[in-house]
């Protein structure tokens, strides 16, 4: 559990931008992308794909863990993110915007540029990411210590950081070196399968919090079956949530499984930033020593909410509706 009287919620991850663009599934098909998941790409690349949509893109902040650390600040928790941008237009967009959220940014700035993330939305509301993670894979793990993660309750270092681990290792180690809890979120299925060399170690040695979606989970444990890949993820840490998509969520804690309902409501419009805003949702109530069906409950409207919109910053008559529960 959390420690006593200290609710803060640090992340580390990527400094991205999102940038969104309404797209058909041939629109996917003809770039030779599987639907959903991440692919890292140049920054050119990202040119070339916007080329050939005659949709305006939306450009809002992104980046997991941030998305998680500002839904956080949103709610009114004490909330920090550390990361790495370029000395840009989109950099001093991104700082500027996580500050506005009450986010205190523990960012340091390269001459690279920002990295940014095109997510092309199909008419399903799913997306598939493309990738340029620029200044944020400049972040020195010789300078990540453990003053970074002080007063905080639970670190959440974002999946995608398994590309690169001497960072991530850093990063966990300062974590526990500061006595927070440490949430992982595995982020997508193609990371889990490209760091299988690390993955089981690192949930082993350092996670308290585990958090997949199905297909995350299909890929970490092998099991299509949900009791049997919640088992799985349970295995060595003390929190393993299994998000099921429209129909819920699953929280062990304990050898006991609680099962979270979804909000019901409107078809989603984009799912960009559900799982991060669960996150946030789920692990702000954590933090704060809320039950975990009170925690889950957050966590579904969070959710919820930023499926209503583009991108993934719910609009303050979101966040509005949100803070009732708590």
């Amino acid at each position: 559990m959390p420690k006593k009287n200290i609710t803060r919620v640090t992340g580390i991850g990527s400094a991205l931008v999102d940038i969104l663009i309404n797209e058909s599934d041939q629109f996917l098909t003809n770039l030779g992308k599987e639907k959903g998941g991440m692919t890292l790409v140049e920054n050119e690349d990202i040119q070339v794909i916007l080329s050939k949509s005659d949709k305006t893109p939306i450009v809002v902040p992104g980046g997991a863990a941030c998305n998680t650390i500002v839904g956080i600040g949103s709610l009114g928790g004490d909330a920090r993110f550390i990361g790495r941008r370029g000395e840009d237009t989109y950099g001093r967009t991104f700082e500027k915007q996580i500050l506005k959220n009450n986010v205190e940014p523990v960012v340091s700035i390269s001459n690279s540029l920002t990295g940014k993330v095109l997510s092309v939305i199909t008419p399903d509301a799913q997306r598939s990411m493309f990738t340029f993670l620029g200044a944020s894979t400049e972040l020195d793990p010789k300078l990540i210590t453990a003053d970074m993660f002080n007063e905080t309750a639970i670190s959440m270092i974002e999946g995608y950081l398994l590309f690169n681990k001497d960072l991530i290792i850093a990063a966990l180690k300062a974590a526990k070196d500061a006595g927070s809890l440490v949430a992982l979120d595995l982020a997508s299925f193609e990371v889990v399968n490209a760091s299988r060399d690390i993955l089981e170690d690192i949930v082993k040695n350092f996670v308290d919090i585990l958090i997949a979606n199905e297909d995350e989970a299909k890929a970490y444990t092998g099991y299509d079956d949900e009791q049997k890949a919640l088992e799985r993820l349970s295995q060595h840490v003390t929190y393993a949530v299994l998000k099921i998509g429209r129909r819920g969520s699953y929280v062990s804690f304990k050898n006991n499984i609680t099962r979270i309902e979804p909000q019901s409501g409107n078809a989603p419009k984009d799912t960009t930033g559900a799982g991060d805003l669960w996150a946030a949702g789920f692990l702000f109530g954590i933090a704060h020593g809320f039950s975990i069906e009170k925690s889950g409950k957050i966590a579904s409207a969070c959710g919820y909410e930023v499926c209503q919109v583009m991108g993934a910053q719910i609009p303050e008559h979101g966040w509005a509706r949100i803070k009732k529960l708590i």
